[in-house]
């Protein structure tokens, strides 16, 4: 089985929206880092992968909702095993981080 690069998990991603936000995670600026941990075995052939992400506020009521999703979404892929998300708060998400398709989408110039 090929190994998932952090394109393909990106990719995946896009199909994740805080449901206040009508933009994906991904070009909201919302993932920090994808991390992958190789199979234990060649025989096993699947991938532990782990995303840091954060969200626009720290009182979000929605976190829990979004990693599960993001969690659901990654373990859905061919050749991962496990997924975890860690939100994290450092640094502070701003609305630089939005992509310029996230700006359009919202009307941001």
């Amino acid at each position: 089985m090929p190994t998932v690069t952090e394109q393909e998990v990106l990719s995946a991603l896009t199909s994740c929206y805080d449901p206040e936000i009508p933009v994906n995670i991904v070009d909201l600026g919302l993932i920090y880092k994808v991390n992958f941990a190789p199979a234990d075995t060649p025989e096993q052939a699947k991938q532990d992968v782990t995303i840091d992400m954060t969200l626009t506020a720290q009182g979000c009521p929605e976190h829990v909702n979004i990693s599960a999703q993001v969690k659901s979404r990654l373990e859905q892929l061919p050749g991962i095993r496990n997924a975890a998300v860690n939100i994290v708060w450092s640094p502070p998400w701003t609305p630089e981080r939005l992509s310029p398709e996230a700006k359009k989408q919202l009307g941001i110039d």
